[in-house]
Parts: C-alpha cells; structure tokens; sequence
C-alpha cells in the first residue's frame, strides 16, 4: 500500500486532489492543514508521494519542501507541488528546493494522476 500525503490549508482543495487521485490503486490517503501538520505526519509514518501547496499560514510551502530535503530519512519522497503562484520566480525556486513536479491551480485531474502515478513508480524503482 502506498501513502499520498495531501497538503493544503484548504479542506476543499485537500478533498479534491483525494477525489482526483483515488483511480490510483493500492494507495492510502492521507491529509494535512498546514506545513507543521505535514511534518508531523512524515513522523508518524512513511509517505511515497507529497502534493504540497506553497501559501499556507504557520509554514511555508517552500519551506517544508526545504525540510523535506535536508532529512534524510524524507529526502527521496517525490514532492508535487499544487499552486496559485504561477509565476516563473516561484516555479523555479521550487524546481531548485527539489520540488519533482511543479503544477498550478486550477489544475488538470488527469494530469495530476498522471504525474503521482510516474513519481511513484519511479520511486519504487529508482
């Protein structure tokens, strides 16, 4: 069984990425409200795919992400990060933390299906 952790302050948003990614099999879903939320639940146990957003009150996005790294019992996790900042600044600076995937909101369901199942794979794999 695989673990996605889905990290948005948004309950909506969390709720929609989980509806898009349930066709993916053998997979667990799992959520968090903030940064420090998200954090805790790499604590508690193993994770094989992070849908990270950037804008969130207590932590930002980019810093989890630079958390994430930094720790090597996490750094292998594939980090999607799901976001209204479109802007070039923020994408790259994202790609450069270790972000795998950078996509932005509104988003495509099936293109996010598509990157969680490659980066599983491939982490499985590779």
């Amino acid at each position: 069984m695989k673990n996605i952790l889905v990290v948005d302050d948004s309950a909506t948003m969390r709720r929609m990425v989980k509806t898009c990614l349930k066709e993916l099999s053998d997979v667990q879903m799992h959520d968090a409200a903030s940064g420090l939320e998200a954090i805790e639940r790499l604590a508690i146990g193993s994770v094989d795919l992070m849908i990270l957003d950037l804008n969130m009150p207590d932590m930002h996005g980019l810093e989890v992400l630079r958390f994430v790294r930094e720790h090597s019992a996490f750094s292998k996790i594939p980090i999607v990060v799901l976001t209204t900042k479109g802007d070039e600044a923020t994408r790259a600076e994202a790609l450069k933390r270790g972000a795998s995937v950078y996509l932005t909101k509104p988003f495509v369901p099936a293109d996010l299906v598509t990157h969680a199942r490659h980066l599983m794979k491939e982490n499985c794999h590779g």
